[in-house]
């Protein structure tokens, strides 16, 4: 039987503004209620998926939504008919319109399904998919209001069941995947997106990969050989369609490590020691530097709390200790939610962060050139931008050079110094945004 993404998340259970988290309620009746997924919408509008946080293993279908900001939470059922379904994951649009994805823990298969009046009524706007008896839905993922897809495991001819719909799901089509390995399939979780950029994992340690909101798709290598396995697994996250991380262990969950890639998981750099501690459920703050890191298991030597980097996971800023904070999501470095657990309906369950975690390291999305690259000399580096900074890493993370300007349009860096070999240069404008460009020193 397929098995759920197994990641560091499952094993191991300074900025400018003060930073805390303010206990909201998520309004479920039944106690400890978990959150598994937040879900943004907007700075108004965020949906929750539920858990069973009480041990006992209960098969929920419930979800909470905010339409204020997380003044109040109004919980809900997620009536699909087969009360043996378990809900992957959760998709919101707007306040009214979202989509989950279901499986049967027993069977597989599976199905979307959509509400449009705020969860209280749920349709299968997709029937014909996950019918095949090896293919498992998986994840259903909205780029836009209109375009979004849904994904499972291989099907005839070796192909990714993954379908596409280009009209807010009132029509759905077969899209052509890469083809699996022998034995290979995707994870129920792990699925991460930016923009119209996704990458989905599976089991033999590749990534699927979609840079144009699920039309095509390619296959990549990761430096891991499995994302789910007891003894080795790893989660991806990305702040845009380039900088990501992976975090994985190698040793059941004794050693956890980074490997981070600056084009969008092409290529990654070698292992490092994750720093973070035991705050091990990350997220990115979207288009920055920031990650913030979070625990939720209490059996030692886990330490439930929060912290944050606002260098990329280098280093590392404690927000609280001893307060179990699950799964977040950020609309930017002032706005986001960490899960948690109710008391009962009116006492807990979510926390939203109040104060300032980025450093406002926004990614320019103008046009830069650098130029020759490869060069053994002098690097060019033009565009639109009034460029302040250029500072230099290589594949490690570790600063090997900076250079100061006073905001110019072109500037100019030496790497006559530095070894043969790749780097990220990390550009800053003026108005304090950031981009990052891998450059070759020959």
């Amino acid at each position: 039987m397929k098995k759920l993404l197994l990641s560091v998340v499952l094993l191991s259970g300074g900025a400018a503004f003060a930073q805390s988290w303010v206990e909201q309620n998520t309004g479920f009746f039944a106690e400890s209620r978990g959150i598994g997924e937040i879900q943004i919408v907007d700075a108004n509008t965020v949906w929750a998926l539920a858990y069973d946080g009480s041990g006992a293993n209960e098969n929920v279908q419930e979800f909470t939504k905010t339409t204020d900001g997380g003044i109040t939470w109004t919980p809900g059922t997620i009536d699909v008919g087969d009360p043996n379904l378990e809900i992957n994951n959760i998709m919101p649009v707007s306040a009214d319109v979202a989509f989950v994805s279901t499986v049967d823990p027993n069977a597989g298969l599976g199905a979307v399904y959509q509400t449009l009046d705020g969860g209280l009524t749920w349709f299968n706007p997709v029937p014909q998919a996950f019918q095949s008896a090896t293919s498992f839905c998986n994840w259903v993922h909205f780029f836009d209001e209109n375009t979004g897809v849904a994904i499972g495991d291989p099907i005839a001819g070796n192909q990714f069941e993954h379908w596409r719909t280009t009209d807010g799901g009132a029509s759905w089509e077969l899209v052509s995947t890469p083809t699996a390995l022998s034995g290979e399939w995707g994870y129920n979780g792990g699925n991460v997106a930016v923009g119209n950029t996704m990458w989905a994992p599976t089991n033999k340690g590749k990534i699927l990969r979609t840079s144009d909101a699920g039309a095509t798709w390619v296959k990549l290598n990761s430096p891991i050989s499995d994302f789910g396995a007891a003894a080795i697994n790893g989660r991806l996250l990305f702040s845009d369609a380039n900088t990501g991380m992976l975090l994985a262990t190698t040793n059941s969950g004794a050693t956890y490590v980074v490997y981070r890639t600056f084009d969008g998981g092409s290529t990654w750099s070698a292992a490092t020691p994750f720093t973070g501690g035991f705050n091990r459920i990350l997220t990115y703050i979207p288009g920055t530097t920031t990650i913030v890191a979070t625990g939720i298991s209490a059996t030692p030597p886990a330490i439930p709390g929060s912290a944050y980097s606002n260098d990329n996971g280098e280093t590392w800023t404690t927000i609280d200790s001893g307060e179990q904070r699950g799964v977040t999501d950020f609309l930017d470095g002032s706005t986001g939610w960490a899960a948690g657990f109710n008391v009962n309906e009116t006492t807990g369950g979510i926390f939203k962060l109040d104060g300032s975690l980025s450093t406002n390291e926004q990614i320019i999305y103008g046009k830069l050139k650098a130029y020759p690259n490869p060069t053994n000399g002098i690097l060019t580096i033009a565009g639109d931008a009034q460029i302040t900074e250029v500072v230099l890493f290589d594949l490690l993370g570790k600063q090997v050079l900076s250079q100061e300007f006073t905001a110019v349009n072109q500037a100019e860096v030496s790497l006559s110094s530095l070894q043969t070999g790749a780097y990220i240069a990390r550009i800053k404008d003026a108005a304090g945004n950031m981009q990052t460009i891998q450059v070759t020193k020959k």
